[in-house]
């Protein structure tokens, strides 16, 4: 991890309540202007400089929003991505900040998951902005290590249950793992595929629709407890989770 005193931006989580942004950058002057422009936005940077490390501090699920280098030490910062998702610290705002700035790279980090991608070298101004509208979006869903919660809905890890407002809404466990892989997903298309590796760990096609009958079980038994539609079809393509959403597409 860079050492948090060379960046005087920086803090340590335990001493500072304020959104917490996470930097993983091994180019130490790099990683202390990213931390400048993070405490002008009235939040703490937390620097790490290796692919592990970074790993690990996601881990934690303390961050709002992770800012990912792509050539780290020990790995590629996109590969990285699909990791985070799948930990405790899901729930983050991912900004791949790069040098790799060709359509292709860009593509490919957002089709990886990352939720927005800047290229190297970039305007201060435009890195605020961009990290102030991924904590804008990270304020529309609260997660800590046992609550996902969108409005009146929230998800609790350790019970392994789902609420909308005062309704529990009754799920297999094989219907939770999907919602919160929904929920880490929010406003994103996830695809079959995706749905099939990393809910049912099967890295091939069955050859089965069970991925749709799941998803369409669970559609129903929310959208009777919410009274709109939670998860749309993207034609061709997956799924939306969308519970902040009140207009079905």
């Amino acid at each position: 991890m860079t050492d948090p005193h060379s960046c005087p931006a920086s803090d340590h989580p335990a001493r500072d309540p304020s959104p917490s942004i996470l930097i993983v950058e091994d180019d130490a002057p790099t990683a202390c202007a990213i931390a400048a422009e993070v405490a002008a936005l009235g939040c703490r940077a937390v620097l790490c400089d290796t692919f592990d490390a970074g790993l690990n501090e996601a881990a934690t699920g303390r961050h709002s929003v992770i800012v990912l280098d792509r050539m780290l030490p020990g790995g590629d910062g996109v590969d990285a991505i699909a990791r985070i998702r799948a930990g405790a610290g899901g729930g983050a705002a991912i900004l791949m900040l790069s040098a790799l700035g060709r359509a292709a790279n860009r593509v490919e980090g957002l089709e990886k998951g990352a939720d927005d991608y800047l290229a190297k070298p970039y305007a201060p101004e435009e890195l605020r902005a961009r990290l102030r509208a991924l904590l804008r979006r990270a304020g529309t869903q609260s997660e800590s290590h046992d609550l996902i919660a969108f409005g009146d809905m929230e998800i609790r890890l350790k019970a392994r249950t789902v609420h909308v407002g005062r309704v529990h809404v009754a799920v297999s466990p094989r219907e939770f793992d999907l919602i919160v892989h929904f929920a880490r997903h929010e406003g994103q298309v996830v695809t079959r595929r995706q749905l099939l590796e990393q809910v049912w760990n099967l890295h091939f096609d069955p050859g089965t629709n069970v991925v749709d009958v799941h998803v369409g079980r669970l559609r129903r038994k929310l959208e009777e407890a919410a009274g709109r539609p939670l998860i749309q079809t993207a034609r061709g393509e997956g799924y939306v989770f969308t519970p902040l959403s009140r207009n079905a597409t």
